[in-house]
């Protein structure tokens, strides 16, 4: 899903970039606090990934601010600060987890994935529309009790339209939460997609669980079809 890094160090920023999107997030990355409170004020990420030692605003500011303003995203504290006072500052100021550097990418991705489940009731370990299932972290799709092989961005895009499911999805909407908000290519790559996901998920098991909107987009049904 979508994810905020935001970190002083480039090195560090650039490798969870590439590690993230390794695994199926989507991430912006900004490296002052300013920014990370605007961004975070105007996007609805699924988490932040946030350093303390920032220009502009530290992160106890940034978390302490947008709590004020009512965001509520799960926000993970990685800092090089391993100080008891450090770890109870973050927290008390809205933080939801604090990890402290050199740390274990494993480590950092199982705990967002957890913050994730926690920062709002309706995104469960296991992901479902009637016997269509996807599992997160053991990336495994299913449809009853069949496996179903999917490519990386393919999984993205599923797992976006079970956590929205129910709701219509406009492609560029789509676009940006799968792709990127740098993304430039046509919106039509969505269809191509979304086409792929049929003739895995539904023409197979005789079901239509993802409806075309007209001039809209598209929608996941919360039954699976």
């Amino acid at each position: 899903m979508r994810v905020l890094v935001v970190q002083d160090g480039e090195h560090v920023a650039d490798a969870l970039r590439r590690g993230l999107e390794g695994e199926g997030y989507v991430v912006d990355a900004v490296s002052d606090g300013v920014d990370a409170v605007w961004l975070g004020r105007e996007n609805p990420y699924d988490a932040i990934i946030l350093d303390v030692e920032l220009p502009g605003l530290d992160g106890y500011r940034v978390c302490s601010t947008l709590r004020d303003d009512g965001v509520w995203t799960p926000i993970l504290i990685l800092t090089a600060r391993s100080g008891e006072r450090d770890e109870v500052q973050g927290l008390d100021q809205g933080a939801d987890d604090y990890l402290t550097k050199p740390f274990s990418f494993a480590v950092l991705v199982a705990r967002l994935r957890a913050l994730m489940r926690r920062g709002a009731p309706e995104r469960p370990a296991v992901l479902v529309a009637g016997d269509l299932s996807l599992d997160p972290a053991t990336r495994c799709v299913r449809r009853g009790d069949t496996l179903i092989t999917l490519t990386g961005r393919e999984f993205s895009l599923l797992e976006f339209l079970l956590r929205r499911r129910g709701q219509g999805l406009s492609k560029r909407e789509i676009l940006r939460h799968v792709w990127g908000d740098d993304f430039e290519g046509a919106t039509n790559l969505v269809e191509v997609y979304v086409r792929r996901l049929r003739n895995k998920l539904d023409r197979p098991f005789d079901r239509a669980a993802i409806e075309t909107l007209p001039d809209r987009g598209y929608r996941l049904a919360v039954d699976g079809g």
